[in-house]
C-alpha cells in the first residue's frame, strides 16, 4: 500500500513528543519532520545516553534547533509530566520488544509496556496534548506471548484513555502493524549478519511460518496518517503483504540451505492483526482496517470505510497479498 499518498498534519510550529525517539522508529520519523517541517520542538525521549549521543551526531544541534534530546523512562511519570508540557502531539513508541527476552524477563516487561503507557496517557491528560498515537504489533492480537500480551493491555488503556479524558481536548488511538524490516533485532539484518559471516546455512523456526511487512518508511507515513485522522479510540491496521519466512530467506540467500530449529518460546506460525471478534467493530477504510471504540460508534468514520464481512479475520497465512521474489527483493533493497 502507499501510504506516502495519505493526508499527514502540518508539524511547523508544533511541538512533537516521541518516547522511544532513538529507536528504529524515532529515528526514521525524525527523518521525515526535518526533511518536511519545521517544528517548533521535537523532543526525543529515551533512557539510552548513547544512542541519544549518536543520533545527536547525525541531527546536530547547530543544523537542527528545535530537537531536543531528553534521557528519561516511560516508568518514571514527574519526568514524562515535565517533559510533555506544552507538548501538542505524543508518539508513543517506547516498548520492550523482544519475544524470549520478555518471556524471560515478565516484571520488566509489565512495567515498561503497560505501565510507561499508563505513564503516557498520565502525562498527555495532565499537560492537555492534543493527540497521542501509539505503535503497537501484531503479537497484541490473539497474543501468545507476554509481549503480545502487555501491547494488548496498552492497546485498552489507550483507547480507555479518550473516556477518562472526559471534557478534555485530548484524544488516543493505537496504530498496529506487522513486522518491520530491518529494524533492529528483525530477522533481515540476522540473515544478512550469517551470510556475510560465511553461515553454511540459514536457519528456519518453521517452514510453514508467515508474516506480516511493512518497511520503516511505509509505518512512518502509516502512523502519521493515523495520528492525523483519528477520532480518538481507533486502532488502526494497515494492509501489508505477507510472506513465508522460506522465501524470504531463499531471497536472501538462494545459495544457502535452510535449517528448521524449532519455533522460540511464545512465538506464533502466523500473525493475526483482526481477529474474528474485532471483525464485529471493524471497518475496511481502503489501505486500512479500522477497530473501531464501542464509545465511538460508527458516525464519524462512515464516510470512509464500511464493515467487514462476518467472520472475517485478518491473518499472514491467509492474506491475499502475497510477495513473490522479485517484489520481496525489490522491498529489501532499502532496506539496511
Amino acid at each position: 500500500m502507499n501510504f506516502e499518498s495519505s493526508k499527514i498534519l502540518d508539524f511547523n510550529d508544533k511541538a512533537v513528543f516521541v518516547t522511544g525517539g532513538t529507536g528504529s522508529f524515532g529515528q526514521a520519523l525524525t527523518q521525515h519532520i526535518v526533511d518536511n517541517y519545521k517544528p517548533r520542538k521535537l523532543i526525543l525521549y529515551s533512557r539510552d545516553e548513547l544512542k541519544q549521543y549518536e543520533m545527536a551526531q547525525r541531527f546536530p544541534l547547530e543544523r537542527y534547533p528545535f530537537i531536543r534530546f531528553f534521557i528519561g523512562d516511560v516508568r518514571d511519570l514527574s519526568r514524562l509530566e515535565m517533559a510533555t508540557r506544552e507538548v501538542d502531539y505524543i508518539i508513543h513508541t517506547a516498548a520492550l520488544k523482544h519475544v524470549p527476552i520478555a518471556e524471560y524477563n515478565p516484571f520488566e516487561c509489565v512495567a515498561t509496556n503497560i505501565l510507561g503507557t499508563e505513564n503516557v496517557v498520565r502525562a498527555a491528560l495532565t499537560n492537555g496534548v492534543t493527540r497521542a498515537i501509539m505503535l503497537s504489533t501484531d503479537k497484541a492480537a490473539s497474543p501468545t506471548n507476554l509481549y503480545g500480551a502487555t501491547k494488548l493491555a496498552a492497546e485498552r488503556i489507550f483507547v480507555a484513555a479518550n473516556v477518562l479524558a472526559g471534557s478534555r481536548a485530548t484524544r488516543f488511538s493505537v496504530a498496529r502493524y506487522g513486522n518491520v524490516l530491518g529494524s533492529r533485532g528483525s530477522v533481515v539484518p540476522y540473515f544478512r549478519r550469517l551470510i556475510a559471516d560465511g553461515s553454511d546455512h540459514l536457519p528456519i523456526t518453521d517452514p510453514r511460518m508467515t508474516r506480516f511487512w511493512i518497511t520503516l518508511s511505509q509505518g512512518v507515513y502509516f502512523v502519521l496518517s493515523c495520528l492525523t485522522n483519528m477520532q480518538g479510540g481507533e486502532v488502526f491496521v494497515p494492509k501489508l503483504p505477507s510472506t513465508k519466512m522460506t522465501d524470504l530467506a531463499t531471497t536472501l540467500a538462494p545459495h544457502l540451505p535452510q535449517k528448521t530449529v524449532g519455533i522460540r518460546p511464545g512465538e506464533k506460525l502466523h500473525e493475526t492483526m483482526v481477529t474474528v471478534d474485532e471483525a464485529r467493530d471493524t471497518i475496511d477504510a481502503g489501505d486500512r482496517y479500522i477497530i473501531l471504540p464501542k464509545f465511538l460508534g460508527e458516525a464519524p468514520h462512515q464516510a470512509i470505510g464500511s464493515p467487514v464481512a462476518e467472520g472475517f479475520s485478518y491473518c499472514s497465512e491467509f492474506n491475499t497479498e502475497v510477495l513473490d521474489e522479485a517484489s520481496l527483493r525489490k522491498l529489501l533493497q532499502g532496506v539496511d
